[in-house]
């Protein structure tokens, strides 16, 4: 059994990340020499001194630099623990906090959250539409609990969830469809780009072919889509947006030899799976349950 306790082990960070035992003292409301009896209890028990005199302060030894390390990994861990009762114990959040990039189907997406608010009709939701590396910038901070994305996010493990496929297209009356034959990148430069903004605030960044002459930048993908249906560009979009307009050939493919079609596997990730609370995981369930049940025909991805 361990000699050392996790209090001791918490209360030799707070010196440490305060600057000594007086101001350490007053964050966690004991006094200075309950404090340095813990430390100095510690330092006996281990056999090796953790921290030494630095002027009128006092630091770390090499020695208590690796332990309290270690030592922090099990402080949160413990607080992790601790959080994951609590919210064991209140039961149900009151709301969950959706981000999902703006290309995931948006029938899927109805259906998923239709389906959960038959389940939990009393939880929020706060749906943030991202683009790119807005959904996984929200991971990060902490700010969604769960995130749908096209991108890695570093640091987490994504459940695949759905691929989506993005098509070149124009207005059938582009110019680009008046060349009546194949097209490559060259012919493409001639004309205006519409592409999405990045919606991180952060880490932007740009994605696809952006080597047009003439580039407009919007920020929303109906935005980009109802401008090529007015014939004011081309761009690549997910066919899951524009079934109705490739039905009625309002949009057309662009010919093109090669990138004419792209496949963007999109993947969920939990803040903190062990964490989430009830109502974060049937959100998961049911999109998932949406993008599975889907088959040939199925509405869910037309249209």
């Amino acid at each position: 059994m361990s000699r050392v306790t996790l209090a001791q082990w918490q209360m030799l960070a707070a010196v440490v990340d305060h600057g000594g035992f007086a101001r350490a003292a007053e964050v966690v409301h004991k006094s200075p020499s309950t404090l340095n009896h813990a430390v100095h209890k510690l330092e006996q028990q281990l056999g090796v001194q953790v921290l030494e005199p630095a002027g009128r302060q006092v630091r770390l030894t090499e020695a208590g630099e690796m332990l309290l390390r270690r030592a922090r990994q099990l402080i949160e861990s413990a607080e992790a623990l601790e959080d994951v009762a609590g919210r064991l114990a209140e039961g149900l959040e009151a709301e969950v906090v959706l981000a999902v990039d703006q290309i995931f189907p948006p029938r899927a997406l109805a259906v998923a959250l239709s389906r959960f608010s038959a389940a939990f009709p009393h939880v929020r939701v706060q749906l943030h539409e991202t683009v790119l590396n807005g959904g996984i910038e929200m991971l990060y901070d902490g700010r969604a609990d769960l995130a749908v994305s096209g991108l890695a996010a570093q640091g987490f493990l994504g459940e695949p969830l759905v691929q989506v496929r993005f098509l070149a297209v124009a207005h059938h009356d582009h110019p680009l469809h008046a060349l009546g034959r194949q097209l490559d990148l060259r012919d493409l430069q001639r004309y205006r780009q519409l592409v999405v903004r990045d919606s991180a605030q952060r880490q932007s960044m740009d994605a696809g072919w952006l080597k047009a002459e003439q580039r407009w930048t919007v920020s929303h993908l109906e935005t980009s889509i109802d401008m090529v249906r007015r014939g004011l560009g081309f761009a690549w979009l997910p066919e899951t947006r524009i079934g109705v307009d490739l039905d009625a050939e309002t949009m057309r493919p662009l010919p093109l030899a090669t990138g004419g079609a792209r496949l963007v596997p999109m993947q969920m990730f939990f803040r903190d799976r062990d964490r989430a609370g009830p109502a974060t995981h049937a959100v998961a369930e049911a999109l998932q349950d949406a993008v599975e049940s889907n088959v040939p025909g199925d509405s869910i991805f037309s249209k």
